[in-house]
């Protein structure tokens, strides 16, 4: 089975992260980043569905050169290839360019015969690139699995919701988004690090995706961040103190924010 999984780099979220004041785009070149934690997740089920039975785990990524350690947390914990979408052009895509270039990467891949995505990106937490990627590539899409189980030419999942799980099933092959609720992924090993270092990881542009740079980046995304604002310093706290009528301190106070 050949299953692809889209990974992304994200800022750490315990840097200081913001935004670059030329474009208004995330900073992603001056603050450390890493694998975003979501993905690990796919990327774990893959590997786990590969190790079953005879399987092969390509992962791909789209960003600036940073992008390719995403790749290399992925290779080291046991996939098998990667491929790094890099191109200046790419700078300030949103979903729908994003979208765009996972499907071209994953056709110049050769149709898998599954693709796992994390449920969303902890940078930009939208949640839509698996539902958009799943209808460009015309594959039924089962999204934010708890649990995922391939019996032959189909895949079931699980989905947990506030009330209710329901069960999912499609034909492969198919496009399968993950909640952290599905696994625990692996750390690498030592030998798993000195692996990576053999596996196979080619980069793309544009070019080689037969895509345009009208399509993608700033000049093709749908939306624009048009100011950005510091969030404030957080403000000490107001003491109440009761002398017999804290409780009715502290309903005002909750009333005059309109939490009551």
């Amino acid at each position: 089975m050949n299953i692809v999984v889209c990974v992304k780099y994200v800022p750490d979220a315990q840097a200081d992260r913001g935004f670059d004041e030329s474009d208004l785009t995330t900073n992603r070149e001056s603050v450390d980043g890493l694998l975003s934690e979501l993905d690990e997740y796919a990327v774990e089920e893959a590997l786990k569905i590969a190790e079953a039975g005879e399987g092969e785990v390509t992962v791909v990524t789209i960003g600036p050169d940073k992008a390719a350690d995403a790749v290399k947390k992925a290779l080291q914990m046991g996939a098998d290839k990667g491929v790094h979408i890099s191109d200046e052009a790419i700078r300030g895509s949103d979903a729908f360019a994003t979208s765009l270039l996972l499907a071209k990467a994953i056709e110049k891949i050769g149709a898998p015969d599954l693709v796992i995505t994390g449920m969303a990106s902890t940078d930009g937490t939208m949640g839509v690139v698996p539902a958009m990627l799943a209808e460009r590539l015309g594959l039924p899409q089962v999204t934010f699995a708890s649990e995922l189980t391939v019996d032959g030419d189909g895949v079931t999942i699980r989905r947990d919701g506030d009330t209710a799980s329901e069960t999912i099933i499609a034909k492969l092959p198919a496009l399968v988004s993950v909640t952290d609720q599905i696994n625990e992924p692996r750390y690498p090993s030592f030998k798993g690090i000195m692996a990576a270092k053999k596996k196979p990881v080619e980069t793309w542009s544009l070019a080689d995706l037969g895509v345009d740079a009208g399509a993608v980046g700033a000049a093709g995304a749908y939306t624009k961040v048009l100011s950005v604002t510091k969030r404030p310093p957080r403000e000490q706290g107001q003491i109440v103190t009761d002398e017999g009528d804290g409780g009715s301190k502290l309903a005002d106070f909750l009333a005059s924010r309109k939490f009551i």
